[in-house]
């Protein structure tokens, strides 16, 4: 399905785009974060402001009273999107709550910048895919991480053609946030909030997002799932059921044009012992290569093949799609990134995104969804699954 074009009211550039968030936790306070310091881009169309905010817990929205913009503090998500003074929501809440939110918010005529993985599973993602089309809402999808500069390079490189014949492809997103196994239990531990997909939940539109932009949508996988533990602290002195998947690892298979059986593997793992929150990507060719991780956030690998099989580091510095005030030579982090997914959102929804790097699509996220169902069964059969 295509994604829908902006409605006749968007058409234009808007100098102020009036936005609500639902949901007051860490997500809501980093939006709150970036749009504060949005005078600190120079080129980008379109400025935010955040006008109300709602959660269920009402002690949440204090942390917001700070806020010179925010006029409006709700408990009920339908009394935020009632409101005439609120353009586009940002909704970062459980997964299972996402369709019904999600819904709403398309309903009462809002455009959504919505938290992966958009919807608990396929169907509800389908569900609200098209009930955004019907209805003629820009939605995106957040995925901050191809935002940082060394994830730009990465695919400027890969979409040149210079790497020649492709051998490989690699994504992953590895957290080491659930070794512990005194850990109290959470939401994204438990299936019915979670989803049965687990981890590729939690993190896989992170690991999809580049490749199924680049065209490389597997149309065969096995999936390797793992469960470590089964039970965790519930915080009251006893113990809760932990049934989510802690590690996915899926190898894949993409037919590229004149280039069919291209591996690509896509890795999300929370027990990965070393990493904090790595994102990673590395693309092989035959006549080149390009590797990327945030463990180091500046450098750029690459290599060109020659006599000698070598790679090259090469120290990128703060080169933004967006541009902005800082110095080329400091280093990016989350809130920049996320600051310039915000700005890819608002343009694209304005129309003045041009050939800057878009957020995750409606369709990209069904995409994803369609193969962390295939892994599943994969898991379950332990056999190929084709798409």
């Amino acid at each position: 399905m295509s994604v829908p074009s902006p409605s006749p009211a968007q058409s234009s550039p808007e100098k102020t785009v009036r936005i609500g968030v639902i949901g007051a936790g860490l997500m809501g306070k980093e939006v709150a974060s970036a749009f504060g310091r949005w005078f600190a881009l120079l080129d980008c169309p379109v400025r935010p402001e955040l006008v109300a905010v709602c959660d269920v817990n009402a002690a949440a929205l204090d942390w917001f009273r700070q806020v010179p913009t925010v006029r409006h503090f709700d408990t009920d998500h339908r009394a935020l999107l009632a409101r005439a003074d609120i353009d586009a929501v940002y909704i970062a809440v459980p997964h299972h709550l996402h369709e019904s939110l999600y819904l709403d918010a398309l309903r009462a005529g809002k455009d959504l910048l919505a938290e992966k993985p958009f919807g608990i599973d396929l169907a509800a993602a389908r569900r609200i895919r098209d009930e955004a089309a019907r209805l003629g809402r820009f939605v995106r999808v957040s995925s901050e991480f191809p935002f940082l500069p060394g994830a730009q390079r990465a695919i400027q490189i890969a979409r040149s053609g210079s790497l020649g014949k492709i051998l490989s492809l690699r994504n992953s997103f590895l957290h080491s946030s659930d070794l512990d196994p005194t850990k109290p239990i959470n939401w994204k531990r438990q299936n019915r909030f979670c989803g049965l997909a687990g981890v590729m939940n939690d993190l896989g539109l992170h690991v999809a997002h580049v490749p199924l932009r680049m065209g490389w949508k597997p149309v065969r996988l096995h999936a390797q799932l793992q469960k470590i533990y089964t039970e965790r602290p519930d915080g009251k002195g006893g113990t809760a059921p932990c049934d989510t998947w802690d590690n996915a690892v899926l190898h894949c298979t993409v037919d590229l044009p004149g280039q069919p059986g291209v591996p690509l593997t896509l890795e999300t793992k929370r027990m990965s012992p070393t990493d904090t929150n790595s994102w990673e990507i590395e693309i092989l060719g035959t006549d080149g290569g390009v590797r990327y991780s945030t463990k180091q956030p500046k450098t750029l690998l690459t290599y060109t093949r020659g006599k000698e099989q070598a790679w090259s580091a090469t120290d990128l510095g703060f080169a933004m799609p967006f541009k902005t005030i800082t110095g080329g030579i400091f280093e990016p982090g989350f809130p920049d990134i996320l600051m310039q997914m915000w700005a890819s959102f608002l343009a694209e929804r304005a129309g003045l995104l041009g050939d800057r790097f878009g957020c995750a699509t409606p369709d990209e996220a069904v995409a994803h969804h369609e193969l962390w169902e295939a892994a599943l069964l994969s898991q379950h059969h332990n056999s190929v699954v084709t798409l």
